[in-house]
């Protein structure tokens, strides 16, 4: 029996073209923390660095410990000081990106239909960004944070997809087991990850992301009817 179902964010929840998304999100970091004599370059570099770093994570630390230790490797110890104007730049700044995100009314009344009927429903995104960016990204998708069972974060976590013990944390947070487990996401490798931890997988194909030519048909998949269809079939 399905109690509980698991959503990706971004190209789930909240649709969007990724590289654009993440092209306009470095242009805003960037001119934040221009002032500050960082270079858009080296900053670019820090934050791959430090993303790649938290992909890495086993769970000896906090996705947050590991970034920044990560990124003060890249940029130096000043960059601890200049925290403040980071944190800053996600609760203000960074919700500019929203430009180039999209809404999708069907799934938010697909989310609180799943809870009328008693579903637990937990938003699975990658725990690769601050409290406050992941809650302003639920925003753009029309959401409250507390509609979720729980949603990661990288204060929170200390996993990152595809690492299969991502998912394996998230089912023991909820306190469920992967049979009554579905992960919906739109990425071929991180959201269907899932699988190895027990979980059945759906892939939505509106921003499918399938960077290593995965053969997606082993998986129920396509766009937002076919998914409620396939709830109901389930559920």
């Amino acid at each position: 029996m399905i109690t509980t179902v698991f959503f990706d964010l971004d190209g789930t929840l909240l649709p969007m073209d990724n590289d654009e998304f993440t092209k306009v999100y470095f242009k805003l970091l960037c001119k934040k923390l221009a002032p500050l004599g960082y270079s858009s370059e080296e900053l670019v570099k820090a934050v791959w660095s430090g993303m790649a770093a938290m992909v890495k994570n086993d769970g000896a630390d906090s996705n947050e410990a590991v970034f920044w230790r990560e990124f003060e490797k890249v940029l130096g110890s000043k960059v601890l000081k200049d925290r403040e104007f980071i944190d800053e730049f996600y609760i203000n700044e960074f919700n500019e990106a929203k430009a180039v995100c999209g809404f999708d009314e069907k799934l938010v009344s697909l989310v609180h239909d799943l809870r009328s009927h008693g579903i637990k429903v937990v938003l699975a995104t990658n725990p690769i960004f601050p409290s406050a960016a992941t809650e302003s990204r639920i925003r753009w998708a029309g959401f409250e944070p507390s509609v979720f069972e729980h949603y990661t974060t990288y204060e929170n976590t200390s996993y990152c997809k595809p690492n299969p013990q991502y998912y394996q944390y998230l089912m023991e947070k909820v306190g469920v087991s992967p049979e009554e487990c579905i992960m919906i996401g739109n990425d071929a490798l991180e959201d269907a990850a899932a699988e190895e931890a027990g979980m059945k997988v759906f892939l939505l194909t509106d921003n499918l992301i399938n960077k290593t030519d995965t053969d997606i048909t082993r998986y129920p998949n396509g766009d937002v009817d076919a998914l409620s269809g396939y709830l109901q079939s389930v559920i």
